[in-house]
């Protein structure tokens, strides 16, 4: 659910209603200090940060960018350094803790479970990102966009607090030559964390195949413990189609029998599985249930409660114009720089704002590993300024029509970077799935809805 969208606000409302609240894990490192810089209302973050084993590590933090009074109005924000193949322990320290902090208030006054969904294919902060969030106990991970083969040893070897390790994909890199990820807790932290017993979370796949399911089920390096069966209507990135892309009218990817996911091979498996994508209604739980599902996955609906973290003024600008027609859902194909199909919800004046956007990459979480002529390792976005990119050996043409996820999400959840150079204010950009005029229908008829409200209209 974008950035911070499934926060630990909504995360914690889903599982005191009795069902697994899910933090989405993507950019915590960024949404955390920029929660600092604007003063941390409530004080939620420094008091997630006092819990966290290793004091002298929410110390550093806070001194680097917690500003009591919040940032002075049009001041940018402070970034942290952009993620690389390897960075400093203090780089890697922010990522645990603000995965940490996020999971740890998820879990506080019930006893129900919390799950982190994190992206395969953002594949350098994944490492701490999974440390951090054990170390507050999460009871699941959810990974997908990629074949995550290698995460369920990640969490065996975190869970004895040993060092682990991910295959980097680093595009050109000469045949026989392997590059890798590591993350070392001791050394990142502090050999004292080891008095800490961790649990080993479940670990749970999203698929859009059930020969990748069966994958993963059969070749991963450790135990998998279900799938989230995610079909191309979910919001956020969509598996492509199988086979030769064809488009729609409207420029959209279309899906055929081909990409209908085999739930009987599915169910052969023996391992629970759950529906996602135009399942978030009463009949489309009973309907996966029927199916052999062990339940439903559902964002939409949620995305647009009371609890969750897109801006208050967002929620309702998109609501009424869905009511009033002047909103849709694209699934487009070029927006993601990871080039997987990304919904989008397209409002009144959004592409001209879009293209009036000038590029910047400075967050930088979509980047993708090359290696160069020379031997270096490159660092490029199909959405970063396009000379930017082409310098660095890219195609022109791959920049067309790319959209920064990174800081596009995060100015949706009333996170806008400032750029005072160019008097600019970052644009928001949203996804939802495809089933949102229901979400406005749902809304109408319960002003204000909550966490709760779903799961009761669901479960009913």
């Amino acid at each position: 659910m974008g950035v911070a969208v499934s926060n630990w606000r909504l995360a914690n409302a889903v599982a005191r209603a009795g069902q697994l609240g899910v933090v989405s894990g993507s950019m915590l490192d960024t949404v955390l200090v920029r929660r600092l810089q604007d003063g941390d209302p409530g004080g939620h973050m420094r008091r997630g940060i006092a819990a966290f084993p290793v004091p002298e590590v929410g110390d550093e933090i806070l001194r680097r960018y917690y500003n009591p009074g919040g940032r002075a109005a049009g001041a940018p924000y402070k970034n942290l350094p952009m993620y690389k193949q390897r960075v400093s322990d203090a780089r890697q320290r922010v990522t645990v803790l603000a995965n940490f902090v996020e999971v740890w208030l998820a879990k506080q006054g019930h006893d129900a479970p919390i799950g982190l969904n994190l992206l395969t294919k953002v594949q350098m902060p994944n490492l701490a990102s999974l440390y951090g969030a054990m170390l507050a106990g999460v009871d699941a991970v959810i990974m997908g966009a990629g074949i995550p083969r290698e995460i369920p040893g990640v969490l065996d070897a975190f869970a004895d607090h040993q060092a682990a390790q991910l295959k980097f994909d680093i595009e050109g890199l000469p045949p026989g030559e392997t590059e890798y990820l590591t993350f070392d807790p001791a050394s990142c932290l502090s050999p004292a964390i080891h008095s800490r017993s961790l649990k080993r979370p479940a670990f749970i796949a999203i698929v859009s195949a059930a020969s990748l399911a069966a994958t993963l089920a059969r070749k991963s390096n450790g135990r998998v413990d279900g799938f989230i069966v995610e079909g191309p209507t979910a919001g956020g990135h969509n598996a492509p189609p199988r086979g030769s892309v064809q488009l729609n009218e409207r420029g959209e990817p279309m899906y055929g029998d081909r990409d209908v996911v085999d739930l009987a091979k599915l169910r052969e498996l023996g391992l629970p599985f759950w529906l996602a994508g135009g399942f978030g209604s009463p009949e489309g739980l009973t309907a996966a249930i029927a199916c052999g599902a062990a339940g439903v996955q559902v964002g939409t609906l949620f995305a647009y409660c009371a609890e969750s973290g897109l801006a208050p003024e967002l929620k309702a600008h998109v609501l009424q114009s869905v009511v009033d027609g002047s909103a849709s859902i694209r699934t487009d194909p070029r927006a993601s720089p990871t080039g997987y199909p990304f919904k989008v919800v397209e409002l009144p004046g959004e592409a001209a704002r879009a293209a009036a956007r000038g590029r910047v990459c400075d967050l930088g979480y979509l980047r993708v590993p090359v290696r160069s002529p020379d031997g270096r390792t490159l660092y490029r976005c199909s959405a970063e300024p396009v000379g930017a990119y082409f310098a660095k050996g890219g195609d022109v043409a791959d920049t067309i029509g790319r959209r920064c996820l990174c800081n596009g999400l995060t100015a949706s959840i009333g996170q806008p970077q400032s750029r005072p150079a160019t008097n600019d204010i970052e644009i928001s950009l949203i996804t939802s799935g495809d089933d949102l005029r229901a979400v406005a229908s749902f809304a109408a008829a319960r002003p204000g809805y909550t966490a709760e409200h779903v799961v009761r209209y669901l479960c009913r």
